[in-house]
């Protein structure tokens, strides 16, 4: 199989932290044939200055999007570039015959991803979604206690609440694109994306939502949030026996004005036992310093969450009564490597997407809805799936 011919719109954090470093990590499933990169500073650009001259070697520098689509040697389009461009450059790039992923969020309008969708699908081209964070170390590891059976210790019982937090501290603005009152900026679609995309994964689509969308510091635009709390409503969970909750709520949080080190990341609250993770998975601080690529797939400590911040479970002992901690330990590997390689199969084998378009639709379906929730302080009914 030749290696899939690829250009990366964008070399800043995105492009050089998020999908640079897994192009260069994976020579048999892909090669960088080029980025996009208005006004390089030197030979080999940012790629250069961050990889090396090796890793810059024979990868064009393009100037503007009509130098890309005109390459008739691109296979592949990777869109990191700022969000409210998203739908614009991924409708150029699938006119222009070419595969696409597109970083989230992938439009600011589900309309607008429906559309991109049947583009692809008109062209028989793929069109991937990165989901980064269903590869996130915790996520795979809450993943495995929630599947446990009813009958072991560690499990949690029937779920009445699921909260999934993005904190921080940052009193300042970043001085950076995210900043200005464009679409698809703010909290909601940069974080909450990543939440509402773990969520239907793990319990599908909710009946309604309500919604707190704000920006608290008053600082900037106030158009641009900067904290949001989303409460998604869910039919109660079936008890395999016990306790029969009469409703389970999902509670995902983004808050600016965090001050806490670690952050929460994860509360989960069921009628048998209670997980508790603090910090967030690894490999985004990783693969902002990583000297080699190569170091993805050949250093034992990536992806690997430190012991200080692996989750704990509160559990109720046999008697009914008495609670019993243990620690639940991020056994699984962070592997943002992983979305890669399938989307490598897709393109060259038709295997099935890991992450599928229809789901990132959804997951802009409900920011809007979370949007509108919060303007008219009011909870809304989710409609059901089309």
């Amino acid at each position: 199989m030749a290696p899939i011919k690829t250009c990366v719109l964008g070399v800043g954090l995105g492009g050089l932290a998020f999908h640079i470093p897994f192009v260069l990590a994976l020579p048999d499933l892909f090669k960088l044939h080029a980025v996009m990169e208005r006004n390089p500073a030197g030979p080999g650009g940012k790629l250069q200055a961050r990889f090396g001259e090796e890793a810059a070697k024979g990868v064009i520098i393009h100037r503007n999007i009509d130098a890309v689509l005109a390459d008739p040697e691109i296979e592949l389009v990777v869109i990191t570039t700022p969000s409210e461009t998203h739908y614009e450059l991924a409708k150029k790039v699938l006119q222009a015959g070419k595969h696409v992923l597109v970083d989230k969020p992938v439009a600011a309008h589900a309309s607008q991803v429906l559309e991109l969708g049947e583009l692809a699908k008109s062209k028989n081209l793929v069109l991937y979604p990165f989901q980064n964070r269903r590869w996130d170390s915790d996520f795979l590891t809450l993943k495995k206690l929630l599947e446990l059976p009813s009958d072991h210790p560690n499990s949690l019982g029937t779920l009445y609440e699921f909260e999934s937090r993005f904190d921080r501290f940052r009193e300042t603005l970043k001085g950076s694109w995210k900043d200005l009152p464009l679409e698809a900026n703010g909290l909601v679609y940069d974080l909450a994306s990543h939440t509402i995309d773990q969520v239907l994964v793990l319990f599908g689509r909710p009946t309604k939502i309500t919604a707190f969308v704000e920006n608290i510091r008053g600082i900037g635009s106030k158009e641009v949030d900067d904290t949001f709390t989303l409460f998604l409503h869910y039919p109660p969970l079936e008890a395999a026996g016990g306790t029969q909750p009469q409703s389970f709520t999902v509670i995902l949080r983004g808050h600016i004005l965090s001050v806490r080190s670690p952050q929460v990341r994860y509360v989960v609250r069921g009628t048998r036992g209670t997980y508790l993770k603090y910090g967030v998975d690894v490999q985004e601080d990783q693969l902002k310093v990583i000297p080699d690529p190569a170091q993805i797939t050949q250093s034992p400590e990536y992806g690997v969450e430190p012991e200080a911040i692996w989750g704990t479970v509160d559990n109720l002992a046999a008697d009914g009564a008495t609670v019993v901690k243990s620690v639940w330990p991020s056994s699984e590997r962070g592997s943002y490597i992983g979305l890669y390689e399938n989307a490598a199969a897709v393109i060259r084998e038709g295997a099935e997407q890991a992450v599928k378009w229809e789901q990132s639709a959804e997951v802009i379906e409900l920011i809007e809805l979370a949007y509108k929730s919060a303007r008219e302080e009011r909870t809304l009914v989710v409609p059901p799936r089309a």
